[in-house]
């Protein structure tokens, strides 16, 4: 491993101490904490990221920004920062690995914008713009609702009727739940982290999982989610055991 950096993480909330209704972001924090990086917390907003979106980060001491989440760890396992967790998982895991990361963050995460931005917009509103004052933040949940709107009819979300994606988000949480049974049956651990994958060690797609199942908790927008997420205890028991053991210092979802 290369000497160890200084990162600040941008999290788009002033917030400390507690898990955000982002799963980016706990993905990203979850996937620096598997392997001991220490960070530091910063807010940030879409407009200052590299991107245009959360999270990003800031290497120091050169301050060089980089966006997205799987870029960040692409980059950081590259430069030595970041251990490769999948290094030594054999091909078929690994793209079972990749199957979920994708079931997660191409299908999964569109469902959670809509029920966010549409569903339950003014909630979204009043806490991922908090910190703007009125009436400019009624103007800019405006304008972030009808992007976000095009963006999901274009994707192809925002084409379908409620009971459609709600059907599909429990079909998604349902295999979720199945694969983390097998997974926990697996696990002689009786007390630690149990993986997805059911290995010894977490992957890829466990950072990637603990985030959208920690950001639904703790997400007042997403109240569908959380419940069909509360609905499969070893779901829950799979996000505290991390939590337990990489989050301490976190404010743990009620």
């Amino acid at each position: 491993m290369a000497s160890k950096v200084s990162l600040t993480v941008y999290r788009g909330s002033p917030k400390t101490g507690a898990f955000v209704g982002a799963p980016f972001v706990v993905k990203l924090e979850a996937r620096l904490r598997f392997d001991n990086i220490p960070y530091k917390l910063g807010a940030g907003s879409p407009k200052t990221a590299p991107r245009g979106k959360i999270p990003y980060i800031e290497v120091g001491p050169t301050g060089e920004q980089l966006g997205d989440s799987a870029l960040i760890i692409r980059k950081l396992v590259d430069d030595g920062v970041m251990s490769d967790l999948n290094s030594r998982v054999p091909p078929l895991q690994r793209a079972h690995d990749l199957a979920i990361r994708a079931l997660l963050e191409e299908k999964m995460y569109f469902y959670g914008v809509r029920e966010k931005w549409c569903d339950n917009y003014t909630v979204m509103r009043e806490g991922a713009l908090a910190a703007i004052p009125w009436p400019i933040r009624w103007v800019v949940g405006l304008i972030a609702s009808s992007n976000v709107t095009r963006t999901l009819y274009g994707q192809g979300t925002g084409r379908f009727t409620e009971d459609e994606v709600a059907s599909w988000k429990e079909e998604v949480w349902e295999s979720v739940a199945a694969l983390l049974s097998d997974a926990k049956k697996a696990s002689s651990a009786a007390q630690d982290p149990f993986w997805v994958l059911g290995g010894d060690s977490p992957t890829e797609a466990d950072a990637s999982l603990f985030g959208f199942v920690a950001s639904a908790l703790v997400c007042d927008a997403a109240p569908t989610t959380a419940k069909i997420v509360r609905s499969y205890p070893v779901v829950i028991d799979y996000a505290e055991r991390i939590h337990q053991k990489y989050f301490p210092d976190y404010e743990k979802w009620e």
